[in-house]
């Protein structure tokens, strides 16, 4: 389980399909959970000041894989009593997102993503997202895209300072919104038992 705040800038050593090298000053163990680019990944290698994660083939298929070059986000998996700054992300990419428009505020810059109509349900107004990891607030929502505004330190400490339009970013919506979606998703009645079941295997 992840905030969305993003601890460091990691450097990409190398990448070879399977395994991605990484160089930061952060030092994880073999078999700790650590989001790149907002995907939950594991470390399973350990060289001197670098470390490697490794993507299986449904991971490959989903994410950004082109994105993973240069420096990407980096974000070790919460503690037991570590704060919560951001929201829940659990660094599970639902869908690829395309950047249509970036606009430049008096104190930040408004980006509109388009994502799958399929996804759309899943993102609310003022509610959180996942951007590659980044987790933002929504401005609003319309039938295949959403706007964020991104503040000027959110800008100066991730790379969405470099993104171009037409960028592939991963998308995390909500997952509170995705619980609640498939509890209801077949319409069936419910009564209060029905709903502890349901939370309770969550």
């Amino acid at each position: 389980m992840f905030t969305g705040l993003i601890r460091e800038l990691a450097h990409v050593v190398r990448y070879d399909t399977t395994l991605l090298t990484l160089r930061s000053t952060y030092r994880p163990c073999i078999g700790d959970s650590i989001a790149i680019n907002g995907v939950c990944l594991t470390v399973v290698s350990l060289e001197a000041g670098i470390f490697s994660v490794e993507l299986s083939q449904e991971t490959r298929e989903l994410i950004a894989i082109e994105n993973l070059k240069d420096t990407v986000h980096m974000e070790p998996a919460l503690c037991v009593g570590d704060k919560l700054d951001g929201h829940m992300v659990q660094g599970h990419v639902d869908c690829l997102g395309i950047i249509k428009s970036m606009t430049k505020k008096s104190n930040g810059l408004d980006v509109i993503i388009h994502i799958p109509e399929a996804f759309i349900r899943f993102v609310i107004p003022k509610g959180s997202i996942a951007i590659d990891g980044v987790s933002l607030t929504v401005n609003n929502v319309e039938k295949e895209t959403f706007r964020l505004t991104i503040i000027p330190h959110t800008l100066s400490q991730t790379l969405i300072q470099t993104y171009k339009i037409g960028r592939r970013v991963n998308i995390e919506t909500d997952m509170f919104a995705r619980y609640i979606y498939h509890m209801f998703k077949d319409n069936q009645p419910l009564d209060w038992n029905s709903v502890d079941r349901i939370l309770a295997s969550y």
